[in-house]
């Protein structure tokens, strides 16, 4: 702060000027007029504000109890580690598929069998490319030996677990003889004859469970989970793939056979009857192929066994190999009793085979026959394939089996990060396919929604998709240049719309812009409708601004410009709009990462354009004058001409910032949140916002320092002026300002030329409030300061100079309150009022008041305040204070160390408005102004438009014809 004196001859000087030039400015975001990118101040000003780091690498600060912070924050791509490959195949061993409602199935409790199958099933791909082909031997044995701890469940007496190698190819049933060996019971008389009956009589059993205390591997172990191993089952390799979820741990127990087969049933019986949904670890022999895409299972060749098979192992191999199934079979749980009636549905499809004889036949010929027959779901979203990219692995219908479905690439290779894939419901090999392509979320409500990832090539009926977009059964879904589909919603009850939304458009129908107008041709229209079209829209009243990237920055500069210069009769938030109508269509229209490029060319240029007007003021008004030139004081109208355009800008940057809150809070909630490039884009928005808020915390305190200069001038006569001249009549609450006494008619017009400014700038009312309350906080400091020194140089604390001042506060106040300000300035004249309400106590009854009663009723003034003012009361030549005047030993320090004047640094923080944007961008333009200045803008988009051709291609503006 500033802080001075003035002096005029022998007269007392008027206290201490502290101008508000480093406002402490709080806000919702960081405090930002601390901000490192400190802004250039005039000659004129002299900041005092400190410089903090940047933005972007230091976190935001707790917020004060009065301000809510505004959160826009990096929001990191969640997912990653845990969409594992194992996690997913886990979902294998899920629920028996049955159909009850609540089987804890992939789609969580509560959801209906089918759901929760089709879900477990849709990883088999996987699986199968995992498993169906044994590595050679070669491999497989140079895999590395890994040890396994095999828990005795109480065999013998004092060993808890036994540890044996194993390798991939290790069997269940080799690793309990080798653990049988290991407890000493290979060769137990009880166990029969012989090795293999003792083998045959125990049971390799892999528990789940979890111990006691939180940490895993501590305290007592509880099971609550047991499946029993086959023989041929590898358990180094299903340690591998299905690893326990956390808070969870498995070993791997040896039990009698019968016990384990016991615990078992009676683990899935309880199951069963609460219906809590648990997962089963009992192995499905019956599964269809991948609900949802996936690499073909291929049939199983003379490896797998096409004859007997050798060993439960290589049964279950087998069986599982052989399920090459239309995708559109919804369940497979009476294969082998349907099979028969499919082969004669089949035949009797097949032209001349209606009446012959069914009788054996190639099954491969069944199976192709089969998978013919295709019928589409009837509870479940899907897409038909219209054109694919490889017919002998693409599928004709894709079913969503979750809320939100995900095409991308298959493969399960890696990020660069070394995290895994992305999790995705739909492969497609198409090499222009991103390994997260497209994303589709369809709720149990309509309609589903369609969101591109960055960079992704999507189509929607045949126009590039940006943005997400509402996606109606029967839209036509291209990804990349070889797939498209048909979305279909069987739960809508029909089949889609009565007109596809792809059909060529009706005669008649508007374009929805100057591109497509004179671009498209599946609308049937000449060249002539679509120029009308196009002239409809440059001279329509729409609020719409349609731009190419390649425009953006000529379309800001030109919209800056304008605004900067005053030209054009524009309305006061004019410029706002305009900007706005750029952002809502980058918002809408243009690719993902363009917003955040906007937003900070945006930004930047309204600070360089305040910038400069800044410096302009302070060229013209210099704080330091040349010596002998007299100081001409500012006048309430030429500090309204001033400040015009400074309060412009901070009512159109207030509103500007609310509409990009909301749509960068859009942007966010919309975004994919697996896309890297997410944290960086809202990085980038933040940064602009912050440019935005350090805008106008500038423009406000230019406003209040120049506002408070002037009513420097102006406010001693608030002190030495009389109400109470000679035919002088009081005015009433109301009263004008030409009515009011000359000694408080230049202050009152300080405030009145503030609150016209504000009015015809149309600034945001908690600015306006917070205005006012800077200046009334100003002059209740001022004028308080200049009481409390007067009183030290002459008599003048006196009832009948008391009298003057609290009529003319009083007279300050009603015009204050009949300008709708009454509030306001009552809160923050509050410490003035009461000192002079002490001075205009009558002598006999301050004479009868103690110390005591006197802090009693006056709390606001400080201890040293009120000794000051009652040692330098006029009770009358030659008398002093009276002794009960005296304050006590225990507020002796206080009186002697307090300071007796007001700190101008204990003003009002400013606080940024809230809420949602001022701006109206529904409904046509109304303002005529605003509306030749946004066919302006168009005309000057469609010019720059076509320089850019060839000059035998360019056309003029086009004219709509006569009605």
């Amino acid at each position: 702060m500033l802080s001075g004196e003035r002096k005029e001859g022998g007269s007392p000087r008027f206290g201490k000027l502290h101008l508000p030039v480093g406002l402490w400015i709080n806000s919702p975001r960081k405090q930002l007029a601390k901000l490192g990118r400190r802004w250039p101040s005039a000659a004129s000003v002299k900041s005092s504000s400190s410089d903090t780091g940047s933005r972007s690498s230091e976190p935001l600060p707790p917020p004060p109890p009065h301000v809510e912070l505004r959160r826009v924050g990096a929001v990191k791509a969640a997912g990653g580690a845990s969409g594992s490959r194992a996690k997913r195949i886990s979902q294998l061993f899920r629920g028996s598929g049955t159909g009850a409602v609540g089987s804890g199935g992939a789609g969580g409790p509560g959801t209906p069998g089918g759901a929760q199958r089709w879900a477990s099933e849709k990883k088999l791909p996987e699986l199968a490319a995992g498993v169906a082909p044994e590595p050679p031997l070669a491999t497989r044995a140079t895999a590395p030996p890994g040890v396994l701890k095999i828990f005795g469940a109480g065999l013998a007496s004092g060993a808890n677990y036994k540890s044996v190698l194993a390798t991939a190819r290790s069997t269940a049933r080799e690793l309990v003889a080798e653990a049988l060996e290991r407890y000493g019971l290979a060769s137990s008389p009880g166990s029969g004859p012989g090795e293999c009956s003792c083998v045959d009589a125990f049971a390799l059993c892999d528990a789940l469970g979890r111990p006691a205390t939180a940490g895993v591997g501590s305290g007592e172990w509880r099971a609550e989970h047991l499946r029993v191993l086959g023989d041929s089952e590898r358990p180094l390799l299903v340690q591998e793939l299905w690893r326990a979820r956390p808070g969870w741990a498995r070993r791997f127990e040896l039990r009698g056979r019968e016990e384990a087969r016991r615990l078992e049933q009676e683990a899935f019986g309880a199951a069963d009857s609460d219906g809590t949904g648990a997962p089963s670890w009992r192995p499905q022999k019956n599964r269809s192929r991948a609900a949802s895409g996936g690499a073909a299972l291929a049939s199983p060749g003379p490896s797998s066994g096409s004859g007997p098979s050798t060993g439960s192992g290589g049964k279950e191999r087998s069986e599982n190999l052989s399920l090459r199934r239309s995708v559109s079979e919804l369940s497979l749980q009476g294969r082998r009793r349907r099979q028969q009636e499919r082969r004669q549905q089949a035949l009797s499809m097949a032209p001349g085979t209606a009446d012959a004889q069914i009788g054996p036949a190639d099954p491969g010929d069944f199976d192709q026959l089969t998978q013919c027959l295709i019928q589409a779901p009837s509870n479940h979203p899907y897409f038909l394939l219209l054109q694919g990219y490889q017919d002998a692995q693409d599928f004709v219908v894709y079913v969503m089996t979750r809320e939100q479905h995900v095409f991308g690439r298959g493969g399960t290779s890696s990020t660069r990060s070394g995290s895994p894939a992305p999790y995705v419901d739909t492969f497609l090999n198409a090499p222009d396919i991103l390994p997260r392509h497209c994303t589709v979320r369809a709720g149990p409500e309509p309609p589903a929604m369609v969101r591109p990832s960055r960079g992704a090539p999507v189509t929607h009926n045949g126009c590039l998709l940006l943005r997400e977009a509402e996606l109606h059964p029967g839209d036509l879904l291209g990804l990349g240049e070889h797939f498209l589909f048909m979305y279909k919603d069987p739960r809508t009850g029909g089949s889609g719309s009565a007109r596809l939304p792809w059909l060529p458009a009706r005669p008649g129908a508007t374009p929805p812009g100057p591109g497509w107008a004179f671009s498209c041709r599946l609308c049937g229209r000449g060249l002539q409708e679509r120029g009308e079209a196009l002239a409809a829209y440059l001279d329509g009243r729409e609020p719409v601004l349609r731009f190419r990237p390649r425009e953006e920055e000529a379309l800001l500069g030109e919209i800056v410009r304008a605004a900067a210069s005053g030209a054009g009769d524009l309305p006061p938030l004019g410029p706002a709009t305009l900007l706005a109508l750029c952002v809502q269509h980058s918002a809408r229209e243009l690719e993902l990462g363009h917003l955040p490029r906007l937003l900070g060319r945006l930004a930047r240029l309204i600070k360089e354009a305040v910038w400069g007007k800044i410096k302009e003021i302070g060229d013209r008004q210099p704080e330091n004058h040349p010596e002998g030139v007299p100081e001409v004081p500012l006048t309430p109208e030429a500090v309204s001409v001033e400040l015009r355009p400074l309060m412009l800008w901070m009512a159109n940057t207030t509103e500007l910032l609310s509409f990009v809150q909301e749509k960068v809070l859009e942007m966010e909630k919309e975004a994919d949140q697996e896309d890297p490039q997410l944290c960086s884009d809202l990085e980038l928005c933040d940064e602009a916002m912050a440019l935005l808020d350090e805008v106008i915390m500038c423009t406000f305190q230019q406003s209040v320092y120049y506002l408070t200069k002037t009513l420097y001038s102006t406010l001693p006569a608030l002190l030495d002026s009389n109400p109470f001249t000679a035919g002088a009549e009081l005015p009433g609450p109301g009263a004008e300002l030409e009515a009011m006494p000359p000694g408080l008619k230049p202050t009152l017009g300080v405030f009145q030329a503030a609150l016209e400014l504000t009015s015809q700038c149309e600034l945001h009312p908690d600015l306006v409030s917070q205005t006012f309350g800077y200046l009334f906080f100003f002059s209740n400091a001022s004028l308080l300061n200049s009481l409390m020194e007067r009183g030290q140089s002459r008599p003048f604390y006196q009832w009948s100079r008391a009298v003057q001042i609290r009529t003319n506060l009083d007279l300050v106040l009603d015009w204050l309150q009949g300008a709708g300000l009454g509030d306001i300035a009552t809160e923050f004249f509050r410490k003035l009022s009461t000192t002079v309400n002490l001075l205009c106590v009558p002598r006999t009854s301050l004479l009868k008041a103690s110390w005591s009663s006197l802090r009693t009723d006056y709390p606001t003034l400080t201890p040293a305040q009120l000794h000051h003012l009652l040692s330098h009361y006029q009770l009358g030549p030659g008398r002093g204070p009276p002794p009960a005047w005296d304050p006590p030993p225990a507020e002796r320090d206080a009186v002697d160390t307090g300071d007796i004047f007001e700190s101008f640094s204990s003003h009002p923080p400013l606080i940024l408005p809230l809420g949602s944007s001022r701006l109206r961008l529904s409904g046509p333009v109304t303002d005529d102004a605003l509306h030749r200045e946004l066919r302006r803008l168009r005309r000057l988009l469609w010019d720059l438009e076509q320089q850019e051709l060839p000059a035998n291609h360019r056309h003029g503006p086009p004219v709509a014809a006569s009605p």
